[in-house]
Parts: C-alpha cells; structure tokens; sequence
C-alpha cells in the first residue's frame, strides 16, 4: 500500500499495463482489483457472491502487488474499480493526469504506520520537543513521511534540526534496534519490531484527530463510474453492509474463516491484522473528518511532501476533484 520510488512511477504504469492481462469488463461482467494478505470484511461479500448478486453483474477479482499496477490496470481499462488503494499511489496517478477518483474510505489504519522513539531516551508526547536535535530514519516520499512532517510541526519540533535519514522501514526498524537511530517511522511488521525498542508519541486515534489520515480507498476511472454510477452505488452499499457485519463481533466465528481464506492468511493472523484497521461507516466517510474535508487536505499534503522529496515533479492546486462522494451518498438511501 505504501510506495516511495515514485518518480518512476509513470514508466511503472506503462510497463504494468503492458504486462497486465485481466479480464475486459463488459455488459455482463466488471474487474476489480484488490490485494491479497490484506484482509478485509468485503472478502467475506466476496467469496459469498454478495456483489454478483447486488450488481446483477458477474465481478472478476483479480490482486495485485501495488497500488502503482492498480493505477495502471485502471488506466489501460482493464480494471474497473480497485479496493484498498493506497492514498500515495493514488497521488501519484492522479498528479501525473491519471483521472481517478477516490469512492470510498476503504480502510482507515493509523495504528499501523507511526514514528517510535528509542525507550532509553524516555521522550512521550509531553516532552516531544526533546527529539531536536535527534537522528530519524524516514523513508522519504511516503505517507509515513508525511506523517512524521505532521507530527513533528505539532510539536513544534523543527526537522531542520533533526537528522532525517531515508531508509525503508526494515532497514530502519534493524537501526533503532541496533541503537543508529533515535527514532523510526514506518509501518507494517517493520513498526512491530520497531515497538520492541520504544515507544510512540501518539496513537492512531490521536493522530486521526490531528487530521493525520493513514488510509486507503476504493478507485476508479472517473469516466467509467460517472457511466456507471448507480453500479458502483450498489458495489459500495455491499462494502459497507460487509463493514457493518463485521463491526458486529457476534458475526466474526463466521466471518473469519471466509476472509482469511480469501486474504492467503490464516486466522490469527488476518485477526491480528483486522483489528488494527477500522472500516468508518458510510455516514463518517461523508463528514468533514473523511471525504467531506480532510481527505482532500491530506491529498494535497502528501503531494507536496513527494514534490519537496523530488518523488514527483508537481501536486495539483487541490484534490477536491479526485473525490466523488456522489455514488457513495447515493449508497446511503439504498
């Protein structure tokens, strides 16, 4: 979901759609994309026929390995709709003129991609100004960059003062446990053994609260879905239903299995991984906090951090426009 070498992303996307061989969507049938080990309440939809039924459509499902070859399966038209873009790769497109559209908030996770400071330096959010000063390994160009950016203007820590080295989060999680670095960004597994050595300045909660938004969403072309807007309507209502059911911890004997199953994972694991992720209703999607206001913002905020990191040549003046809430407010009253 996360993406850094990015200034080649649009020979990426040519190369991809090159390689790229799924179905061509028709009358009967559309394609989607989604990732494997990455488990989500829609799988249990999924492997229950739920969205053929609700779309009066056959639904193709087709994984992929990144963001960047959905982004290049949506332009080459062979993906319809994609689930669970990253927002960075989604930037990306978009910034280089791909005319995609967020639909949704797939799934939000800011428990699983945070900065951790070193434990022997005793440094929480109550004197994160202590961290002038300090070394941190940052994978440049990435949300985590943005968010470690976010963190520190809120705590009035000037990075200028820092010494900010790019490395990819195992490299940098094997640093701040070798004792190289004070301090990591990053996420996934890389965050988890970062967490053995320290501790972070703040939760997923309060970062959400600050507008520091970790999260993916469902795309795709702008063109197809304003043809087939009520289609993608009643893709999103399945999506939402499936969120809903699994918000329901009465449903989760059941549901686990299917979506471990259908996630290549087995079941302590995709439970471990679930419970780090929230699924926001449709009605929180549509506020200010999401894709009402936020999302957009922090759209134009990881542009600008890949500019600054020289990961793409220009952001566009806003991203309001890549979001379409159209079909999604159109979900609520199904």
């Amino acid at each position: 979901m996360k993406t850094k070498a990015l200034k080649t992303t649009l020979a990426a996307l040519a190369a991809s759609t090159a390689m790229f061989a799924a179905t061509q969507a028709s009358a009967e049938s559309i394609t989607v994309g989604y990732f494997l080990e990455w488990p989500m309440p829609f799988e249990y939809a999924k492997q229950m026929g739920t969205y053929d039924k609700a779309l009066g459509v056959d639904v193709n499902w087709v994984s992929f390995e990144s963001g960047v070859k959905m982004s290049a399966a949506m332009a080459s038209g062979d993906v319809q709709l994609s689930v669970s873009q990253g927002v960075p790769p989604f930037v990306v497109a978009v910034s280089a003129g791909q005319d995609l559209q967020a639909l949704d908030v797939a799934v939000s996770y800011a428990d699983n991609d945070n900065c951790v400071v070193r434990s022997e330096l005793e440094i929480d959010k109550n004197n994160a100004q202590e961290l002038a000063g300090k070394k941190v390994a940052v994978p440049l160009g990435t949300a985590a960059h943005y968010g470690f950016l976010k963190q520190m203007e809120h705590f009035g820590v000037d990075v200028a003062s820092m010494d900010v080295v790019d490395m990819d989060p195992p490299d940098g999680a094997a640093a701040i446990a070798q004792g190289a670095v004070d301090m990591f960004c990053g996420w996934g597994g890389s965050l988890r053994r970062a967490l053995e050595h320290g501790n972070v300045l703040l939760t997923g909660d309060e970062k959400t609260a600050l507008g520091i938004l970790v999260f993916d969403v469902t795309s795709g072309p702008a063109a197809w879905v304003e043809e087939n807007s009520d289609l993608v309507a009643k893709f999103l209502r399945v999506t939402a239903d499936a969120n809903a059911m699994w918000a329901d911890p009465a449903n989760r004997d059941k549901m686990l299995p299917v979506i471990a199953k259908d996630a290549g994972m087995d079941e302590d694991a995709t439970l471990a991984t679930m419970s780090t992720f929230t699924f926001p209703t449709i009605e929180e999607q549509l506020s200010d906090a999401w894709l009402g206001k936020n999302a957009a913002v922090f759209m134009k905020g990881v542009a600008d951090v890949f500019v600054q990191a020289g990961s793409i040549d220009a952001a566009l003046d806003s991203y309001e426009n890549a979001i379409n809430t159209g079909p999604l407010r159109a979900a609520s009253e199904m």
